[in-house]
């Protein structure tokens, strides 16, 4: 998928958790093709303390209002500045990068290109219907572009979203527009208490597909019991990137083909090629 480095205009920043801001970008050109799972680098002026890009999950693509939407977690000097931007500012992108979530191979929506050579791995299967989203902290990001898409073509996801809390539970509102929404808060607050492994629904349901994005132990857990029950599996990894292009060899994860550059060869990853279950 071409790729390209563009000077996108800010149209808002709004503060979503006392951690996070959503960054809604726009251009005077339509916006490129992006896959769910895929993510962007992004420039971060005016920091003495950045010198690299930022890695940033692509959150959400609306073709209408022409918006691509960051979620960004506010950590260090970076990604401070980046929450720190202006409707009317510049930001500098180079996108898509990456490989995205498998999506079921039925007609592709206009805004998703129909090559199976553009997804994470050659997965055995060819469709599923009842795919279990799976998400956690920042890590829900890139499902909720995930299940516009699928619900495009015609497959409704259930998502299934952890946090702390239900203060740290993000964007629930945006999500209900495309699926069912379970919670798990470890406090109990909302939804069911506990991890997302302990949520009922693992239990008195059965998925097809499950693609998940959050903490690495998290993920884990998730994948552990998707191997026990024979479903197949997707991970976005979150490892340290710095060129997003496979170059610096600075997100490299081990797996049973060796030694993967996760910004190229992934983020999106099946746990098939993964050393988790070994």
């Amino acid at each position: 998928m071409k790729k390209y480095i563009l000077d996108l205009q800010v149209k808002s920043v709004d503060r979503v958790h006392e951690r996070y801001v959503l960054i809604r970008l726009t251009d005077d050109k339509p916006l490129p093709e992006m896959l769910p799972g895929q993510f962007v680098e992004v420039r971060v002026d005016g920091s003495s303390t950045t010198f690299l890009r930022r890695p940033i999950s692509i959150n959400f693509v609306d073709r209408q209002a022409n918006e691509l939407w960051l979620l960004v977690a506010c950590v260090g000097d970076g990604t401070r500045r980046l929450a720190e931007l202006k409707a009317g500012d510049t930001l500098n992108c180079v996108l898509p990068l990456g490989n995205g979530f498998t999506l079921p191979v039925t007609s592709y929506p206009s805004c998703v290109p129909s090559v199976a050579s553009e997804q994470s791995s050659s997965a055995p299967f060819t469709f599923h219907l009842s795919p279990l989203l799976v998400g956690g902290g920042v890590g829900v990001a890139p499902l909720l572009y995930l299940g516009k898409v699928l619900k495009e073509k015609g497959v409704e996801p259930t998502f299934l979203l952890g946090a702390r809390s239900a203060k740290d539970l993000l964007m629930l509102s945006e999500f209900e527009k495309y699926g069912r929404v379970l919670v798990t808060t470890e406090d109990g607050t909302m939804g069911e208490k506990g991890f997302v492994t302990n949520h009922s629904v693992l239990q008195q349901e059965q998925f097809d597909m499950i693609q998940v994005c959050g903490p690495t132990p998290m993920m884990k857990a998730v994948a552990r019991y998707a191997n026990e029950k024979g479903i197949e599996c997707e991970v976005s990894l979150e490892n340290l990137m710095a060129c997003g292009l496979g170059a610096c060899l600075c997100c490299v994860e081990k797996t049973k083909e060796g030694n993967l550059c996760v910004c190229k060869e992934g983020p999106v990853f099946n746990i098939k090629r993964l050393l988790w279950q070994s």
